[in-house]
């Protein structure tokens, strides 16, 4: 089955999913939640998989978001007195918007934390039902190998979701000082902050993209220790 129909397959079976948490009211219970989406055929590693997949898509938007929010500051120290409220809000809603993709950003990734102990944990207790020696010393080599791959991908993910609070702080700095100081004044002391804006996102958007490369090579390795 290729990824994409596997990835319908999934979202069908999660469907069923939803509807038999809501029976069993066990979503608080992480053991519990895992067991019963191996009941409807949904299983650990295909969680992680679209766990990081959703986190490097969350990335992406944050990236591009990050990216609106620059502009529209360039934006600010162009425009003539007359129209500084309407920038301010333009302005305001880039940040709010920005911070609300931070937040969605740390969501994923401690998602994909929660279900990558589980996946580990389980995979380290079953080495010990191995009867054959060899099988048990492949297993935990790959083990080992994916927990490192792993360890790497989330390092790279925390990395950039920690460089968006600098960048968040100097756009929420700069839209409470416009917010408060609507004329030509503060738009002469905002252009000052430019240079240096742009400099944390080119850092922020260099990290989200390392993030991004790492979580394609994790889910790829992924895919294909199932075959995929």
């Amino acid at each position: 089955m290729t990824r994409r129909a596997m990835g319908g397959a999934v979202r069908l079976r999660w469907g069923a999913w939803v509807v038999l948490s809501a029976l069993l009211g066990i979503a608080g219970c992480q053991s519990a939640y895992y067991g019963a989406l191996e009941q409807v055929g949904i299983h650990k590693r295909e969680v992680l998989v679209d766990r990081v997949e959703e986190g490097r898509d969350a990335q992406q938007a944050a990236e591009e978001q990050f990216s609106s929010a620059l502009e529209q500051f360039r934006a600010v120290v162009r425009v003539p007195e007359s129209e500084l409220s309407r920038t301010y809000d333009r302005l305001n809603d880039e940040y709010e918007e920005s911070e609300e993709a931070a937040r969605r950003v740390e969501g994923r990734i401690e998602a994909i934390e929660h279900v990558a102990e589980a996946l580990f944990d389980e995979w380290e207790e079953e080495l010990a039902l191995y009867q054959s020696a060899e099988y048990r010393r492949l297993s935990e080599r790959q083990l080992r190998e994916t927990r490192a791959r792993y360890g790497e991908m989330l390092a790279a993910m925390q990395d950039a979701a920690d460089s968006m609070q600098p960048v968040l702080l100097s756009l929420r700095d700069n839209v409470l000082f416009l917010k408060h100081n609507l004329n030509a004044r503060a738009i002469g002391a905002l252009r000052g902050e430019v240079d240096g804006l742009e400099r944390d996102v080119a850092a922020l958007r260099e990290r989200m993209q390392a993030a991004i490369a790492r979580s394609d090579a994790f889910i790829a390795e992924l895919n294909r220790q199932d075959g995929s």
